[in-house]
This record gives structure tokens, sequence and C-alpha cells, in this order.
């Protein structure tokens, strides 16, 4: 069994997780206390992931980022970066893709705190970033976690957008959803029926620490 495709998945997910992790928090913060008209149509544009087939994403991605358009050309010829069919490509693409994962958690455990949180923190002098660092978020670790196990586990399912921005270059691009294919495509049901496993495994496991995290929270009212 080659499992080049697994520690390449869970590189990606990692990865993933860990930057979406960084610029959920702030993205999340200012929908939670913005007055601004436009957040709607900005929570529109993080929750279309959830609607749009991962095809339409992936597809858009690949015209985007070609080195054939004026976007990927200026990145090709000023950064020296090309995302298609690269690992970076599959990275960004999945931090999009995965974004609301981990926004709606955040968000959701911010909306749920108190306001006189927030309010006793500025009046004992605290600017925002300290007030969220040192008050709000100690007190929705559940809902960061969630996020954090959410994120994970949806990038490490992700098929549709990987395969089209990625390709299939074995070590590079071909995730263990993407050797599924292959192997099925071959008409090789044993190695597809190993990768299957691993990921049916590792993906109710995780879905059920999400479910078992929940019910504690419940139950000891924490957020």
């Amino acid at each position: 069994m080659d499992w080049q495709p697994l520690i390449l998945t869970f590189q990606l997910a990692f990865v993933t997780t860990l930057l979406l992790f960084i610029i959920a928090i702030p993205i999340s913060h200012w929908l939670c206390f913005t007055k601004s008209k436009a957040k709607p149509f900005i929570e529109t544009i993080i929750s279309m992931p959830l609607v749009l087939p991962p095809t339409v994403l992936g597809f858009y991605f690949l015209i985007a980022f070609s080195p054939g358009n004026a976007f990927g050309s200026w990145l090709d010829s000023t950064f020296g970066l090309t995302l298609v069919f690269s690992f970076s490509g599959l990275v960004l693409a999945s931090m999009i893709y995965s974004l609301p994962f981990m926004v709606h958690p955040i968000l959701s455990g911010l909306s749920n705190l108190p306001d006189s949180l927030s309010n006793a923190s500025y009046l004992m002098g605290h600017g925002k970033w300290r007030t969220l660092s040192k008050v709000l978020l100690p007190n929705i670790r559940t809902s960061l976690l969630s996020g954090i196990i959410l994120s994970f586990a949806h990038t490490i399912g992700e098929f549709g957008v990987v395969l089209m921005i990625g390709g299939n270059i074995p070590g590079k691009t071909k995730v263990a959803s993407i050797a599924i294919y292959d192997e099925v495509e071959s008409m090789n049901y044993a190695a597809a029926n190993r990768y299957s496993l691993i990921l049916f495994v590792i993906a109710f496991i995780i879905l059920l620490s999400v479910y078992v995290l929940n019910r504690k929270t419940k139950n000891s009212g924490l957020l």
C-alpha cells in the first residue's frame, strides 16, 4: 500500500487548519461586532462553499490561478508563485473551501457570549485585541476546538476542489481521495477499500469527538 497519499492528505489538512485558525479569528470577531452594511455580503461569500458543488469552486480556482490568466500570470511573474497543480494551490483552495467550517463555530461562540464580558474588559482599559485574546477566546474554547476539528475533517474529505486545482501528481498533489478514485478507475477495489476504510475510521472518530465535546459543553454550561 502506498502511504504517500494519506501522508499528503494529513499534511494538507494540518496546514490548512492552522492557517484557517489564524485568519478565522479576526474574521469572526469582525462579523460578530460589526455594524457594516457589507456584513451580509461577507457572510454570504464565506458560506458559499456550503452550497456550491466543489467542482464549481475548483473550476474557478483553476481558471483564476492558471498562468494563462492575467491573475495567475501576475502571481508567477511577480512572486514566482504557481498555484495550479501545486501543494500551495491545494492549501489555498482548501482554505477557501473549508473557511465556513472554521468561521461558523467561532462566530457562534462569540455571539453567545454576554456583552458584559467585553464591556468589563473595556472598562479596565483593555483594547479590542487584548479583550479578544485574553477574555473572549478563553471563554469559547469549545467553539475553537469544534472549528479546528471540523475544518481538519472537511479538508481530509475533499475531492472535487483538489482534483480540479491540484490534478493527480504523485507525492505532490495526489491526496487520499484522489488515490481512491484512481484505484476504482483501475478496478483495484482492494486498494480503494484500504484507503476508504482508513478515512472512514478517522472521519468517524473526528465526528464522534465533536458530538461528545458538544454534549459535555451542554452539560457543563460552557460555550
